[in-house]
């Protein structure tokens, strides 16, 4: 398995996986892979099967099953789950698996951008049974109007204690606001990262 590590785990390690359309080198997971790095946390990227495949023969093809995405996480988790302190986190697709596995693994917290809680268009196919179970801290960076949950439809959810919401105004699924908002996805991102370099801090010490 091809994987990119960024950085030292001075104040911990985070597992980082990729979301649906796109793989470990996105531009998106490339920042934060970056801006963590720089800041004492060291992370590790990989790509689930199909995505694999695609570098390979340069093909599109949908995500594998849940079962080979969770086991796929799984894997990497057992690679580098070591004395240094562990957290998941995931873009979307990545993020929900992340989240899935959470409790199995000995990481701390779970950290997910945009994540999907229900497909595009289909509101009442949610994607949050699994949430009830969490003991461990799930933080969700959500835009107000990401198609796949909107702060109005997930505000109406009953989300246990352990999920926490941080909503960046106007943003869609990539955490990117229009013009007129006044806001830049690069802010949002900033806020996200910060939030999360914080909460690992906390964890670690």
């Amino acid at each position: 398995m091809d994987l990119l590590i960024d950085g030292e785990p001075i104040l911990g390690r985070v597992i980082l996986a990729h979301g649906a359309g796109a793989g470990m080198q996105s531009e998106f997971l490339e920042e934060v892979a970056k801006y963590l790095a720089g800041n004492g946390v060291q992370v590790v990227r990989f790509e689930f099967p199909y995505m694999q495949q695609r570098r390979l023969d340069g093909k599109r093809r949908p995500p594998n099953r849940a079962d080979k995405l969770l086991e796929a996480y799984k894997s990497v988790v057992k690679v580098f789950a070591d004395s240094v302190p562990l957290f998941l986190a995931g873009k979307s697709m990545g993020g929900r698996i992340a989240s899935m596995v959470l409790e199995d693994t000995p990481a701390l917290a779970c950290f997910v951008f945009g994540y999907p809680f229900h497909p595009v268009g289909k509101l009442l196919t949610t994607r949050t049974e699994h949430m009830g179970d969490l003991t461990k801290p799930l933080c969700v960076f959500q835009g107000e109007r990401d198609p796949m949950g909107t702060k109005e439809e997930v505000l109406g959810y009953s989300l246990p204690p352990a999920v926490s919401l941080y909503w960046l105004a106007d943003g869609n699924h990539d955490l990117k606001p229009r013009k007129v908002s006044g806001f830049t996805q690069q802010e949002h991102m900033r806020y996200a990262m910060d939030v999360m370099l914080d909460k690992i801090r906390r964890s670690s010490h």
